[in-house]
């Protein structure tokens, strides 16, 4: 077992011993005691994360849905937007845009007329993050704690024991669709369209992973090299634009043949997005489109279209006004197949900014980037969109966790918890009141992050609690040049509100919840040890 995974489990037995309320056998439900006098949250279920509880919000969103159902006598789509590697500040409404040499008209139209979260999370990396929303667990429950990368060699399939949303939405009536960037296996087995997806149409792997093995100005010791390339194409990875079909046919649809294939990429992915909008809407059956955009992760490519239309007239910045123009033709093909008004729209990234590929990287206001536990690498922009159903010019600082999406759309397809396997812990939690309803408030309580295997902070309220920390040793290399260290004789505790960038612990000076968090992340450990996490070998 990894050692971090097996201190982990020690803390939960020894809190177990103490308070058996907390660490319930999952066979035996119990009422719910909270950890500390700070917690407000309400554990329905021993295996299904504690929630705040609002039950005439609860109440008003299920009319409101059952209202919308009735009016047009289908169930609600829903459509992800999911941006890689696009940092917090890159977004014009986020404070970036035009100002930072990218404008995002697109994106600051679907905020304006929606929600804006401006305290919404991600997992540090992308693997992490794809895989939480898909199954609304954590990372270190599914064993999916980081990329698979080139030459891995996993000992179990990790989606083996694991339900989807696709899959749980499938019974429902629904069609889901992935579009994109998967990066969540590509081996027979760990496919989108083996886990749930009805189809899939996209690349496994990143756009780095891909433009490497052709891209000889950024990689001539590879790309140069006849025997190191061909050690590469041995590991399996997949260079191909994929097609494939649940139960059906997989085929490799054309190849990455050089920087400008890479190029167009989204281009390619954006037109097929367009066309099967138009033809799910003509089906008459609700569908879940997950458009997953290869760009803005480095290294990124300006297309022909594109190739200095930014401000900048950097390939990122070039790379974040297509992504944007595309956000704009996707939402323009729901209009256009009438559908608008019935589907969710959620936009976000999946982790912040990958500075160690700067400049071809984004850009967050606060401290760290990809794969820390700090603010940079977790925090991401998030608009939910729902012409109709979520009124415009709504903002919220109240808590997300990405992992919500799974059970917020379970809900909004009428899907019961209730239907989700008793065995195993689901960490999301259904925000659909606070997203639907004006007044519309987070039933999440706090955010766990882990970096990996490692529990590494939680955010509560405005406060932040550190119990280890990433340590950055060089300038933009955040992944590179970085190692994780405990924080010594007491957690890290900031205010968020005074000090977003994480600068200053106010722990034992001016806070009086130092021990009451440390006790909350305790009664998370405890969720371990009756619910024990798998190992698939990437902790190694």
């Amino acid at each position: 077992m990894n050692p971090a995974i097996h201190c982990l489990l020690a803390t939960a037995a020894i809190l177990a011993a103490s308070s058996p309320a907390v660490a319930q056998k999952a066979d035996k439900p119990a009422a719910w005691t909270p950890a500390s006098t700070m917690s407000s949250a309400v554990r329905t279920s021993p295996n299904m994360e504690p929630a705040l509880s609002f039950p005439g919000q609860a109440e008003a969103a299920r009319a409101k849905l059952a209202e919308l159902q009735r009016r047009t006598g289908r169930k609600p789509n829903i459509v992800w937007l999911l941006v890689d590697d696009m940092g917090f500040g890159d977004p014009g409404i986020y404070g970036g845009g035009a100002a930072i040499g990218a404008a995002t008209p697109n994106m600051d139209r679907l905020a304006r007329e929606g929600l804006m979260l401006t305290s919404a999370y991600a997992q540090p990396t992308c693997t992490p993050t794809r895989s939480a929303i898909l199954t609304g667990r954590l990372p270190v429950r599914t064993g999916l704690t980081r990329p698979i990368l080139a030459g891995d060699k996993i000992k179990v399939n990790p989606w083996q024991a694991e339900v989807s949303l696709p899959a749980v939405l499938r019974p429902a009536g629904y069609t889901s669709i992935l579009v994109g960037k998967w990066h969540v296996g590509e081996g027979v087995g760990m496919r989108p369209h083996d886990v749930g997806f009805d189809e899939f149409y996209g690349y496994y792997e990143a756009q780095k992973e891909i433009s490497q093995g052709v891209d000889e100005r950024r990689y001539p010791d590879l790309v140069l090299n006849p025997d190191r390339l061909a050690r590469l194409r041995a590991t399996g990875s997949s260079e191909s634009l994929v097609h494939g079909v649940r139960g059906g046919e997989t085929r490799d649809v054309s190849k990455i043949e050089s920087i400008e294939d890479m190029a167009e990429a989204d281009r390619v992915l954006a037109e097929f997005t367009v066309q099967k909008i138009a033809t799910l809407a003509q089906s008459g059956k609700p569908f879940f489109l997950e458009h997953a955009f290869m760009k803005v992760h480095a290294d990124n490519h300006a297309s022909k279209a594109f190739k200095g239309k930014s401000g900048s007239k950097f390939a990122y910045k070039d790379a974040v006004v297509e992504v944007d123009a595309l956000v704009g033709e996707i939402v323009a093909a729901l209009d256009a197949a009438g559908v608008r008004d019935n589907t969710l729209i959620f936009l976000t990234s999946d982790n912040g900014p990958q500075l160690d590929s700067w400049p071809d990287s984004g850009y967050t206001p606060f401290r760290g980037a990809k794969a820390s536990a700090w603010e940079g690498g977790v925090r991401v922009p998030a608009i939910a969109n729902w012409k109709g159903m979520i009124s415009p010019g709504r903002q919220s600082d109240e808590l997300f966790d990405l992992m919500d999406l799974f059970n917020s759309c379970l809900s909004i397809a009428g899907v019961s918890e209730a239907a989700l396997p008793k065995d195993r812990y689901f960490d999301g939690i259904d925000q659909t009141s606070f997203l639907l309803l004006d007044d519309g408030k987070s039933r999440r309580e706090k955010v766990y992050i882990w970096a990996e295997t490692d529990l590494m902070a939680m955010r509560m309220w405005e406060y932040k609690i550190h119990t280890k920390i990433t340590e950055t040793h060089a300038q933009w290399l955040d992944i590179d040049m970085s190692t994780k260290a405990n924080v010594g004789l007491a957690p890290w505790l900031f205010n968020l509100y005074i000090d977003p960038k994480e600068q200053y612990p106010v722990g034992h000076r001016q806070n009086a919840w130092l021990a009451s968090m440390a006790a909350e992340m305790k009664a998370h450990a405890a969720t371990f040890k009756a619910f024990p996490p798998k190992d698939i070998g990437l902790a190694q």
